[in-house]
């Protein structure tokens, strides 16, 4: 809880890509024929969106984009959880809107009326649980700094940032705007690295962005590695620990290992069967994790309700999880 007379009525607010998920089942040879490299992501034009939503016929379409993932994830365990992005007034905006609505998630930045259409993720995912992503961006990088309901951000005692929205110069300044407010109005700020190319392009920014702004951090090995230049995962946290109170960097299957004060501490994986598809592994690994913090749990107990979520949502398909995660985590943990 802060010193803030004004106590927080949210648990997380997150800024992020606003997009419409599209899973579809498939195998290697749907791949090679449209010539995707397996289990790669690729940023590609609203022309190739619409020819590859063509060809995919046994949809799931639901409200994507790492932070609103996490957020979701958030809301399912009982927290409360906002979130803000960028949507056209479209076929696919109307989906965004509506599903991210019923995870209980507060979505209420206003579609844009011009422009490109909602972004959408194409998620191949083949037998082997590989996921294969075609993204458009679309509407989701024009986020503002005028978009954000700043009144949104002071009232959540944790800011979620997502780093996939670091190449656009707008929604970079929204993001600095928001930790600015956040951090005046005593709360929290948390950041996800996303991806470990989008990282390698703004190396001296992020860096600059976990100095001055960030209390929480997320990222896989690739990414931490990358921001830190170093092949070694050890010199890699050895830095980290200089820089941030509080992170958490997952390593697949292997877990996590949780940075706290200085210290260091190895998550242990929960697994629940047969891994089909790691779509939304690390947003809901986040999303726990921070639903914990906001909890006032302590960082070790929030990283393994973080590490139960992951280690459920791998079994299924997409990142909106058919069970009870509550239920889950309650007879996992011991309190």
């Amino acid at each position: 809880m802060t010193n803030n007379t004004n106590d927080p009525s949210l648990d997380v607010v997150g800024i992020g890509n606003a997009i419409v998920d599209v899973l579809t089942t498939t195998d290697d040879s749907l791949l090679e024929r449209l010539s995707l490299k397996k289990g790669s992501m690729t940023l590609i034009d609203e022309n190739r969106a619409k020819e590859l939503y063509e060809i995919t016929t046994n949809r799931i379409q639901r409200s994507g984009g790492s932070a609103a993932n996490s957020l979701a994830c958030v809301a399912q365990l009982g927290g409360k959880s906002a979130f803000i992005g960028r949507v056209r007034d479209d076929m696919l905006g109307e989906i965004f809107t509506k599903e991210i609505s019923t995870t209980g998630t507060i979505f209420k930045t206003a579609p844009s009326s011009v422009g490109p259409s909602t972004a959408r993720c194409l998620i191949f995912v083949t037998p082997d649980a590989e996921r294969t992503m075609c993204t458009y961006l679309g509407a989701s990088v024009l986020l503002e700094p005028r978009d954000i309901d700043l009144s949104v951000v002071r009232e959540a005692k944790i800011l979620y940032l997502e780093g996939y929205l670091w190449d656009n110069p707008a929604a970079k300044n929204a993001f600095i705007k928001a930790a600015e407010i956040a951090k005046n109005a005593g709360r929290k700020v948390a950041l996800s690295l996303s991806d470990s190319f989008c990282v390698s392009r703004h190396r001296e920014s992020f860096i600059k962005l976990v100095d001055d702004h960030i209390d929480i951090l997320f990222a896989n090995e690739d990414e931490i590695t990358t921001l830190y230049e170093t092949s070694s995962l050890n010199t890699a946290l050895e830095e980290l620990k200089k820089k941030c109170d509080l992170a958490a960097i997952t390593i697949g299957e292997k877990g996590s290992i949780l940075i706290s004060n200085g210290k260091e501490m190895k998550i242990n994986p929960f697994t629940f069967g047969k891994a089909i598809d790691t779509t939304g592994a690390g947003d809901l690994y986040a999303g726990g994790f921070l639903k914990g913090l906001a909890d006032g749990l302590k960082p070790e107990l929030s990283a393994k309700i973080g590490s139960i979520c992951a280690g459920h949502i791998v079994t299924q398909l997409g990142s909106r999880s058919n069970t009870d995660l509550l239920t889950l985590i309650n007879s996992h943990l011991e309190h």
